[in-house]
C-alpha cells in the first residue's frame, strides 16, 4: 500500500474532493485526521473510512482560524505520533458578480478560507514534518486560478495565490525533504458547482468546456492527490497538476 503507516490530515473532507481523497488515502493504508467545519459530514467521512477497515479521527476546524489549525496539527501528532501528509483542500466559492459589486465581506471570507487557510496549514505543519524527517503537502488551487473567469474575482485571486504560495513553500522547505505541490481541478461534480448546474443557459456550456467534453469526478481528483502524496512523486515539488479534462487547453 502506497501510504502505509503514513499520517495524513485532509481539510474540507466532509464531502466532495476531500472525502474522496480521504477514502482513497485510507484504502492505501494512511492514518487520517478529517478536518472540516461541517461536523455531521466530517463524522460521516470517518464512518465510511472505518467501514472499509481504515483508521480516522474527526476534528472540527475552521481553517481560517490560526488557533484551530494549530490545535488540529497538535491533535494529529498527539494521536498518531507524527505528521507525514497534509492536503490543504478546504475552500469555498464566491457569488457570480462583477468585481465592483462583490461585497468586501465576501472577499475577506473567501481569501481567508481559500488562501489564508492554506498558509496556516503550511505554517503549522512544516515544523512537525521536519521532526518526522520530511513530508508532503498538497494544496487545492483551481483551473480558475490559472486562467480566470469573469464574475469570480475573489475565488480566482485566492486560487492563483495558492499556486505561488505552493512554489514558495517548495523552495523554502525542499532541503528539509518536504515536497509541496498543488492541484488545479477543473469543473468537478461537487457542491461548489450546484449554482452552475441550476443555470439552464450556462450549464450546457460549462459542463462541456474541456477537451474531454464532460465534468470530472471527485475520485478522479483524489487519484491525482494520492500520487502527489506518495513516494511515486518523490522528485516532484513546486508543481501544479491540472486535473481538468483539458480545460486549460480548451
Amino acid at each position: 500500500m502506497r501510504l502505509e503507516n503514513k499520517t495524513a490530515i485532509i481539510t474540507g473532507a466532509a464531502s466532495g474532493i476531500g472525502r474522496a481523497a480521504a477514502l482513497r488515502f485510507a484504502a492505501e493504508g494512511a492514518l487520517l485526521v478529517i478536518a472540516d467545519v461541517n461536523g455531521d459530514g466530517g463524522r460521516e467521512t470517518v464512518q465510511l473510512i472505518e467501514q472499509q477497515g481504515g483508521s480516522a479521527l474527526f476534528y472540527e476546524t475552521n481553517v481560517s482560524d490560526s488557533k484551530q489549525v494549530k490545535e488540529l496539527i497538535s491533535t494529529t501528532v498527539e494521536a498518531y505520533g507524527k505528521l507525514d501528509i497534509l492536503f490543504n483542500n478546504a475552500g469555498i466559492g464566491n457569488p457570480d458578480v462583477k468585481s465592483v459589486d462583490l461585497e468586501e465581506e465576501d472577499w475577506d471570507r473567501i481569501i481567508d478560507i481559500n488562501l489564508k487557510g492554506v498558509f496556516l496549514g503550511i505554517k503549522y505543519a512544516v515544523p512537525e514534518m521536519k521532526k518526522a524527517g520530511g513530508g508532503a503537502i498538497i494544496n487545492t488551487s483551481s483551473l480558475l486560478g490559472i486562467k480566470g473567469q469573469k464574475y469570480l474575482a475573489a475565488y480566482n485571486a485566492s486560487k492563483a495565490g495558492v499556486i505561488l504560495l505552493t512554489k514558495n513553500a517548495a523552495l523554502e522547505y525542499g532541503r528539509d525533504h518536504i515536497r509541496v505541490n498543488a492541484i488545479a481541478p477543473g469543473v468537478i461534480d461537487t457542491q461548489i458547482i450546484d449554482g452552475w448546474k441550476n443555470d439552464d443557459r450556462k450549464w450546457p456550456i460549462i459542463s462541456r468546456a474541456n477537451a474531454l467534453g464532460r465534468i470530472g469526478t471527485p475520485e478522479e481528483v483524489a487519484n491525482a492527490v494520492l500520487f502527489l502524496a506518495s513516494d511515486e512523486a518523490s522528485f516532484i515539488t513546486g508543481a501544479t497538476l491540472s486535473v481538468d479534462g483539458g480545460g486549460l487547453t480548451f
